[in-house]
């Protein structure tokens, strides 16, 4: 995934371009940021397939030694959901495989996590909510505590949080913060959708305002749908926009007859760095066909397949995937001037945030 610095928006009262880092209620400091160890992409040590090959590695040296603990068990029980259930189990080496291996990816995750730390953009970062499909088991959970551990143990003073929404729709939740306040008034919902590297998802995203200045403070996904793109029989790019816009109308026909007042917005996340225009400029390589491609914005297609909302023409903004997961965390982050996400998926998604808002909280100066 390619870095990028995103530029600083003035006023805050206009609609932020797509991939922006002035949003309505936080700035992005950065996302998408490389760590790299020569050729290697530092960052590869921590995301699902690293883990996988760690369990490999280690039930393949038990069998070289006498045989694999997990050897009786279906490939179905090895995902990270089923896998802690070994951690109560009668057979003690089968338990102590499973731990083994998340105490040896743990290892790794709190290293990668210090990488960011060292990053300029990273600097002076309080705390790091942990998202993504593997924060969404035990094992996942297990991993977040005992990296949070590690780095304790070295003195590396951040604090490291599971992300509260649920993984599949964190990203939605987080559209809203997309969103200026003045568009949000007199509406009940928004659109939204999260495209990654496996799954798509669509949802139904409404909210409310709390009572500090009208806040925005909670947004729950009451409607939504999801499907793996690389299930289609023939994946491509135009199928996948296609789908994507189907389940996006169905949602506004189903906010109609629950009489929910939608907001003339569409939130979209997306993987890679996002030009200013909506196009995709890196990162975008897990997707169906090219989304890289300079004949292709992904903005653009939807608004031509897309009608009216209200009596008025939807404006549709398109930001990193892992910057809406992060987004979503805007309400529990109140009181930490610098924070970032860290998403465990395909890839190792990252953002990192200022919350203005903060008390006491340093502005970044404009060079």
């Amino acid at each position: 995934m390619a870095s990028r610095k995103t530029k600083k928006k003035s006023s805050q009262t206009h609609i932020s371009p797509h991939g922006a880092a002035a949003l309505p209620r936080v700035r992005v400091d950065t996302y998408g940021a490389q760590l790299r160890d020569g050729a290697e992409q530092y960052g590869d040590r921590a995301n699902k397939g690293a883990f996988a090959a760690i369990l490999d590695d280690w039930r393949k040296a038990s069998a070289r030694a006498g045989d694999d603990p997990l050897a009786d068990a279906p490939e179905t029980a090895l995902n990270k959901k089923n896998l802690a259930k070994f951690l109560d189990s009668e057979k003690l080496e089968a338990s102590g495989l499973v731990l083994g291996v998340i105490e040896a990816f743990s290892t790794e995750f709190a290293s990668v996590i210090t990488r960011f730390l060292r990053l300029k953009d990273w600097s002076g970062t309080e705390r790091i909510a942990i998202g993504g499909g593997f924060r969404g088991s035990r094992v996942g959970e297990l991993v977040i505590g005992r990296a949070a551990i590690e780095l304790k143990r070295d003195g590396t003073k951040v604090q490291l949080m599971p992300i509260r929404e649920h993984v599949d729709e964190a990203a939605m939740i987080g559209a809203l913060q997309l969103v200026p306040k003045w568009m949000l008034a007199g509406h009940d919902a928004i659109l939204a959708a999260d495209i990654g590297g496996t799954n798509v998802r669509v949802g139904l995203v409404t909210f409310r305002f709390g009572q500090k200045q009208g806040a925005l403070s909670e947004g729950t996904v009451v409607l939504s749908k999801k499907w793996r793109h690389a299930d289609d029989e023939t994946p491509s790019r135009t199928r996948a926009v296609e789908r994507l816009s189907g389940a996006l109308r169905n949602l506004a026909r189903h906010a109609s007859k629950r009489r929910l007042r939608l907001a003339p917005f569409i939130g979209i996340g997306c993987p890679g760095i996002i030009n200013s225009d909506g196009s995709i400029k890196a990162g975008g390589q897990n997707l169906p066909g090219n989304w890289e491609s300079d004949h292709f914005n992904l903005a653009t297609e939807l608004a031509k397949a897309w009608p009216i909302i209200n009596g008025e023409q939807p404006m549709i903004l398109i930001h990193n995937d892992a910057v809406l997961q992060g987004l979503s965390q805007v309400p529990n982050m109140a009181d930490a001037k610098r924070w970032g996400i860290l998403t465990i998926g395909t890839g190792l998604g990252n953002a990192r945030f200022t919350n203005p808002s903060a008390s006491g909280a340093r502005q970044r100066r404009t060079p």
